[in-house]
Parts: structure tokens; sequence; C-alpha cells
């Protein structure tokens, strides 16, 4: 393997502006938007580079690549670089099914590491699943897996439901 370029420059717009535009319509809606390109996506998907893939009601996938900058002193993508793609998918399959008006937030994050994530391990996908969604909590698990679906990590959350 040669030399790998270590610089890199990116951009982002305003998330202020974008939270604003959430607030206007449903979760599946907004989280849709961004799936198609029509909203930006938050600086943390732009930072660690993660997009979505999929969108259905109480489900979402996303993908990441594993690369050099995500990883930790020890030679591996960090836990938190995963944590947070976890996080991520689990929040927004959540948002997937609130409606306009309701928002979340993560009271609970634990996340279970199988393997080390590596830029060996390849393009990944982060799988969220909405277990339960009450009123004023919701339960939602993750998944990362490989292309050939061997697991890396798994994760679960539980989110509080509230009215902005």
């Amino acid at each position: 393997m040669g030399e790998i370029n270590r610089t890199r420059t990116y951009e982002w717009v305003n998330p202020l502006e974008t939270a604003e535009k959430a607030k206007t319509m449903s979760g599946y809606d907004f989280l849709n938007g961004i799936l198609k390109g029509e909203i930006p996506p938050p600086p943390i998907a732009i930072t660690l580079d993660f997009y979505p893939l999929s969108l259905e009601e109480g489900k979402v996938t996303f993908e990441f690549e594993p690369r050099e900058f995500h990883y930790n002193p020890i030679g591996s993508v960090h836990g938190g670089v995963i944590s947070t793609v976890l996080d991520t998918v689990m929040g927004c399959a959540l948002q997937s099914k609130l409606p306009q008006g309701i928002a979340y937030t993560t009271l609970e994050l634990k996340t279970n590491f199988i393997k080390a994530v590596t830029h060996r391990s390849g393009k990944m996908r982060a799988e969220g699943r909405l277990i339960h969604l009450g009123k004023t909590t919701a339960l939602i698990e993750a998944d990362l897996r490989s292309e050939t679906g061997t697991l890396f990590a798994h994760g679960v959350s539980t989110c509080m439901i509230f009215r902005f």
C-alpha cells in the first residue's frame, strides 16, 4: 500500500438553519430530504464521512467506510466514532417515526464492540431499528456490519421524546 494523503478539507452549512427547517417537517420527510440531497447533512456526518443509504419508517441504513483519520492511537477506528455512527442511525430510526413538532434526545447509549474496525474492514453498513416508541421514551438498536454481513458492533439506545 502506497503513502496515504493525510490532508482533509471539507465544508458544511450552518447546522442551526437546518435544525430550524427540521421543526417544520415530520421526521421522515426531513430525513428523506437529507437522503435525496435536498437538505444538507449535519456537520458530524461530513466530519466522520458517513452517509444515509436507505430510509423506512422505524429503520435507517447508513454507509461508513473506515479511514485512517478515524483511528485511535492503537491503530483501529476509535470506539467513539463507531458509537457516533450507531447513535446516528438509532436516532434517525426514531426520528423517522416522529411527527412535526416532536423531537428526541439520547438518554442512554450502549455499544458492544465485537471486532476491531480498520481501513481493511472495507465499506460498512450501520442499520438502526426502532424497537419501542412510547409517549416519553423510545428504545432503539443498531448493528455495524461489513459488506459480507460480519458483525463488528451492536448498540442500544434509550431516547427521551419531547415537544419543541
